[in-house]
């Protein structure tokens, strides 16, 4: 099985970058993690990367005189790490339009929201401020427009009477770390793409859609897709 190199982009502490990279230490796993990079020298991810003997590169915005330099060194690293597909992972600095153009279709992002709402930073705590009932997190292609790709997978948390921003936050990631590598197998092994600014998805017998996965509060495929995306389970 051809494994299609990934390399993932981070600020923080990695917590989904470091769930991408156990999915991917299964050789049946159709990805291998090629490289991480960071923005920032010291995000607590680069030591997970570090402590797993994946190369990593800090690219600090700080060192570049523009975010078109600076995007320009970071695909620059991407080709040294021959990267087919880019993995955001909690990488929170804008992207420009030109660097995302040429990624397209093949950079994904995870945002802890069920998109289109609450796109954004503070999603938890707007959530909780709408009153919702489910919340959740949401895997898309990256466009130049924040948070606004095509969708290519969700999964729904229930929103507690009792829940703290923290709680809320907790569960949801917990969805995030299940969600993800689901997400990335779709991309790499070719069931999913981004064709004419939507996701579409190759069942594999001859079908083709175009709505997202949906995983239920449980993690399990809800209805009425239960049938169709059985094999697509974790």
């Amino acid at each position: 099985m051809s494994r299609k190199k990934t390399a993932i982009m981070i600020s923080g502490r990695g917590s989904n970058m470091a769930a991408l990279i156990e999915a991917a230490a299964d050789h049946g796993f159709p990805v291998e993690i090629a490289g991480v990079i960071s923005d920032k020298a010291d995000a607590p991810g680069l030591v997970i990367a570090n402590q797993r003997k994946i190369p990593a590169r800090v690219i600090a915005r700080a060192d570049f005189a523009n975010r078109r330099a600076h995007d320009s060194a970071i695909d620059a690293a991407l080709g040294g790490f021959g990267a087919e597909i880019v993995a955001l992972a909690g990488y929170m600095r804008l992207l420009t339009a030109g660097f995302v153009g040429k990624w397209q279709g093949r950079m994904i992002n995870i945002h802890p929201s069920l998109l289109p709402l609450f796109r954004g930073l503070d999603a938890h705590r707007r959530a909780l401020e709408a009153g919702v009932r489910l919340h959740g997190c949401t895997v898309h292609f990256v466009t130049p427009e924040v948070d606004s790709g095509p969708i290519i997978a969700q999964a729904a948390v229930p929103v507690l009477a009792d829940d703290t921003e923290e709680m809320l936050a907790a569960r949801v990631l917990k969805a995030e770390h299940q969600l993800y590598p689901l997400a990335l197998r779709l991309v790499a092994e070719g069931s999913v793409r981004m064709e004419a600014g939507r996701t579409v998805f190759d069942l594999g017998h001859g079908s083709e859609r175009a709505s997202p996965l949906i995983l239920a509060p449980d993690l399990r495929p809800a209805a009425p897709n239960l049938e169709d995306l059985a094999r697509f389970t974790p």
